[in-house]
């Protein structure tokens, strides 16, 4: 067992184990700690805990220090010059004619390094472009060409359902999401339906997979033969989310199916 706490640098971000060097600390507590882009301050989201020496990917990095006033006084003059940042790298890639979106930029707690984030459809030659903010930042530039789901992580918005898209709001990581998991959760499979703003299919998907396979295991089938108050009959359609059924009488064949709960039947 290894004694760690769990750190978040993004919003909505993964969260990485950290030794805290026999100190205690608080969720919500703000760290500096050395990460391998160079040091950063982060937000200690787990607080002190043992865990298994496998789940740990490699070797902890200790705190470095709990955060001050000046340190956070510090982040915020980064978030500032962010934003000077990304409007100079706009400015620069427009007159390079480079075909590219920037997405977001950021500097490292130290400002040892700067990274832009950007979207492309094709190979960008961005040589020229990382050499002229080097001249203007003077630290190291590095560009990281991101896809689309990262995109929407990252600025956020509204989904189909009307709520804040899930991976800006609440998702640490993105997960493999199948068409599969639609077929499984009876959901309609036009594309345009079962996917997200960013073109990919829904996250949600994912994390309702389990939900639905539970469900599944309790919910009679279609086609399945159960016993109600009035009588055996037949599934003809369910609901798994509502755990209502819609049965066929066996001996009333002619008539409109009956509506019932799954707690109301059993399996014939």
């Amino acid at each position: 067992m290894a004694e760690v706490i769990g750190v978040r640098f993004k919003e909505v971000g993964k969260i990485y184990y950290f030794d805290p060097d026999g100190k205690a600390f608080q969720k919500g507590d703000h760290v500096i700690v050395e990460t391998s882009r160079g040091i950063e301050c982060g937000e200690v989201m787990m607080e002190n805990r043992d865990v298994e020496e496998e789940n740990i990917v490699r070797s902890l990095k200790m705190i470095i220090r709990l955060a001050t006033d000046e340190d956070m006084k510090t982040v915020v003059s980064n978030r500032e010059k962010e934003k000077e940042a990304f409007d100079v790298c706009v400015k620069k890639a427009v007159e390079l004619k480079l075909n590219m979106k920037l997405i977001d930029v950021e500097y490292t707690f130290d400002g040892s390094k700067l990274l832009f984030y950007f979207i492309s459809d094709a190979r960008v030659d961005f040589r020229e472009l990382v050499k002229s903010l080097a001249s203007v930042f003077r630290t190291r530039i590095e560009m990281r060409q991101i896809c689309v789901r990262d995109e929407s992580k990252m600025l956020g918005g509204l989904g189909v359902c009307g709520r804040p898209f899930c991976c800006s709001e609440f998702l640490g990581e993105f997960q493999p999401v199948s068409i599969k998991m639609a077929k499984e959760q009876g959901l309609s499979l036009n594309p345009v339906k079962i996917s997200g703003t960013c073109g990919r299919l829904m996250c949600c998907l994912k994390y309702e997979q389990e939900s639905y396979e539970q469900l599944q295991k309790i919910t009679p089938k279609v086609g399945e033969t159960v016993i109600t108050r009035d009588g055996e009959g037949v599934v003809v359609e369910n609901n798994l989310i509502t755990g209502m059924l819609k049965i066929s009488l066996k001996d009333k064949q002619e008539a409109a199916p009956l509506i019932y709960n799954i707690k109301e039947v059993t399996k014939g």
